[in-house]
């Protein structure tokens, strides 16, 4: 069994809207002539087609029409995102590179590997949070399987005879499958592959049983009826799948909800970051970003950048608890 102390907190659930005073403040503050006068790169951790891809061209596209200039995505992988958060911390501090920090590169990389080729107190200006996205529960559909308990029944009834997949050791998916087999002291082995994708097709294959993904990357298989959908990691059930617990609902403590946002190199002057977060705020209200997050089964996670730099601390100690008690590791 898991405890409380190790357990992420949830993922806070703020209005979309700042309070009139925070947002005057922001917005009061000048920014350096008219930034942005130029093309600002954004650098995305994952690769092309993926679900922070797709999320990350929808917010660059909003930050474009609202910025007068373009954001351009560019794919920096590896490493668990940790590769593309190098880039990111060693750019110049002048607000023309940006990117994405996420749950994976900033939340879990820092316990899971022995040295990073950053620092995320020191290396980064965290700007604004941007969205987040549950895991899900899901099977092969041939199992006895339609729910969370009786999926905990039945693994329980064969221990050592299930097989559960990963995108990758020590990625949100894996920990989360992990916390579950503590929680529910259920005997499966792991099947780690080198990404979401193959690991999904293996699973439609049946050569694997159960996994745990972003939710994002499964509504079409979902659709087309090649996967079961077991329960959501989110709080609250998720509105591309309404019908589809909560993984909390049966355990209380089980709740990771991937995260991104975004951030810069340490050291770029408070106007840009304060036109920045405004220009963020604007974005998160755009409708078209927010029909694709809806599309991808993504919700708005609106965060200033004094709070969006606390959550990623508290973040960094709860997950990181979390690798450690579950044993993952990078390999």
């Amino acid at each position: 069994m898991t405890d409380h102390k190790t357990a992420p907190r949830r993922l806070p659930r703020r209005p979309m809207l700042l309070g009139a005073a925070a947002l005057a403040a922001l917005a009061s503050r000048p920014a350096r002539a008219a930034y942005p006068e130029q093309a600002v790169r954004y650098i995305n951790l994952f690769p092309p087609g993926a679900a922070t891809d797709l999320l990350s061209r929808a917010y660059c596209h909003a930050m474009s029409r609202l910025a007068g200039q373009q954001f351009v995505v560019e794919n920096r992988t590896g490493a668990g995102g940790t590769v593309g958060q190098a880039a990111i911390a060693q750019a110049p501090p002048d607000g023309y590179t940006l990117g994405l920090g996420s749950i994976a590169s900033l939340g879990i990389a820092p316990t899971l590997y022995p040295s990073l080729p950053y620092d995320p107190a020191k290396d980064f200006a965290y700007i604004a949070g941007i969205w987040q996205v549950p895991n899900l529960l899901f099977c092969n559909p041939s199992l006895p399987a339609r729910s969370l308990p009786e999926m905990v029944a039945l693994v329980k009834a064969n221990p050592g005879k299930y097989l559960y997949g990963s995108g990758g050791s020590g990625t949100s998916p894996h920990l989360t499958m992990e916390w579950l087999k503590q929680i529910a002291g259920l005997d499966m082995t792991h099947v780690p592959y080198r990404g979401g994708a193959p690991m999904l097709l293996d699973l439609i294959a049946g050569r694997v049983h159960f996994a745990f993904d972003n939710l994002a990357s499964l509504l079409g298989p979902i659709a087309q009826g090649q996967i079961m959908p077991l329960a959501v990691t989110g709080r609250e059930r998720s509105p591309q799948l309404p019908e589809v617990p909560t993984t909390n609902s049966t355990y209380p403590e089980l709740e990771i909800t991937s995260w991104g946002g975004l951030v810069g190199p340490s050291g770029i002057p408070r106007p840009i970051i304060d036109r920045l977060a405004t220009l963020t705020h604007a974005a998160l209200q755009d409708d078209g970003l927010l029909r694709v997050f809806a599309e991808q089964g993504a919700a708005p996670m609106w965060l200033p950048p004094e709070e969006f730099a606390t959550f990623q601390q508290q973040q960094q100690r709860v997950l990181g608890a979390l690798v450690r008690k579950v044993g993952a590791s990078a390999n």
